[in-house]
């Protein structure tokens, strides 16, 4: 827990791709990290396909949510994913 703590204080404000013990995977720009939680913003292309951002950009988009430290099997800068 203290290393994907010190991980996502590392990378406060990057997008990350977050996976959980449940098999999930959120993508985000971490917006915020507790001792307990890591809160991220979540990312994704443009929901129609058109306007700014089309050709390869992201779009912030949704509240911020927290997932447990515990929780977290992985964290990876979604850089090496999308680019």
């Amino acid at each position: 827990m203290e290393r994907y703590y010190r991980l996502c204080q590392q990378h406060m404000g990057k997008v990350a791709r977050i996976t959980d013990r449940h098999g999930r995977v959120h993508v985000g720009r971490i917006e915020r990290v507790t001792n307990r939680k890591v809160y991220i913003r979540p990312v994704g292309r443009s929901p129609q396909g058109f306007g700014f951002g089309y050709y390869g950009g992201y779009y912030g988009w949704g509240a911020a949510y927290g997932i447990g430290l515990g929780f977290i099997t992985g964290v990876a800068l979604a850089g090496l994913f999308f680019f």
